[in-house]
């Protein structure tokens, strides 16, 4: 992916670009006087600082949640895969080790999931979770209290509640100042003993070290993660874990997805010079 000064290069004398995550830093934007709007193909911006777009007059075009259904739907296939040990069985049978029952899993019925960002995804998650007769627990900085009395199964709870009760946590965290380590160790120790961590969101909300120790110890019964704190995660030590479960940062890679964020980024060039209101999030 293009960054630095083969980035410059690529863009040069336009004023317009569509990314996806190619780092628009201080030292790119001053060399590119002409560029006025960047329209993100991404569902992220993390990889952007909104203040050194606008300090050099470019506008920011974004669509938030633009990939809501192919995340959501990964993150309730890791609760189902997590609770059914499915890393620990398939390993077992890639090694020609099956010789009879292996042990139970877990049915997600019945169980208490929570939620740790109700944004466009967690919203999408608590959709999707309808059928299966689970508990929700809600937890957000902002009140979506409208948006959870729709259902009958979702109560809003702070933090510490949703880390004491929740059998299953999924984490739907923007990543930034607030939330980067925020799963540190001792937080990792207040989730109830036993539970599943799903992580479909950005690397680096969890101390993946102490996630590791937790899962020896079996305090953390299992995890499935999207995303890790150094990406590509070749090597990294959660993957040796007979009861942790990695993929390649593949939350948004379904056809489907990709077709709407590229439309997304070729919306942003056909309004850039005459943007709707509201639209430009970091205007």
């Amino acid at each position: 992916m293009m960054q630095g000064a083969e980035l410059i290069e690529f863009v040069k004398g336009c004023d317009t670009a569509v990314i996806g995550l190619n780092r628009f830093t201080e030292d790119v934007c001053a060399a590119l006087p002409e560029l006025k709007v960047v329209s993100m193909c991404s569902a992220g911006v993390d990889h952007i600082d909104p203040a050194v777009l606008r300090k050099h007059g470019i506008r920011i075009w974004w669509v938030p949640g633009i990939n809501k259904v192919s995340v959501s739907e990964l993150a309730v296939c890791y609760m189902v895969f997590a609770l059914r040990r499915l890393q620990l069985f398939s390993s077992v049978l890639a090694r020609g080790e099956w010789k009879g029952p292996m042990g139970f899993g877990g049915d997600l019925r019945g169980r208490t999931v929570g939620i740790h960002g109700v944004g466009h995804i967690g919203k999408e998650v608590v959709k999707l979770l309808q059928p299966y007769g689970v508990r929700i627990l809600a937890c957000d900085r902002v009140d979506f209290s409208d948006f959870y009395r729709q259902f009958d199964n979702v109560e809003k709870v702070d933090a510490e509640a949703l880390w004491a009760r929740s059998d299953v946590l999924t984490i739907h965290l923007s990543r930034n100042r607030t939330t980067i380590g925020m799963y540190s160790g001792a937080v990792l120790a207040k989730l109830k003993p036993g539970m599943m961590l799903v992580n479909c969101a950005r690397g680096g909300i969890v101390d993946e070290e102490a996630l590791a120790e937790r899962l020896k110890s079996g305090a953390i019964a299992g995890a499935a993660f999207d995303v890790f704190c150094v990406e590509p995660a070749n090597g990294n030590p959660l993957l040796k874990l007979q009861n942790f479960f990695g993929s390649p940062h593949i939350g948004a890679t379904t056809l489907e997805s990709w077709e709407a964020m590229l439309r997304s980024g070729m919306h942003g060039i056909e309004h850039a010079y005459e943007p709707e209101p509201g639209v430009y999030p970091f205007d």
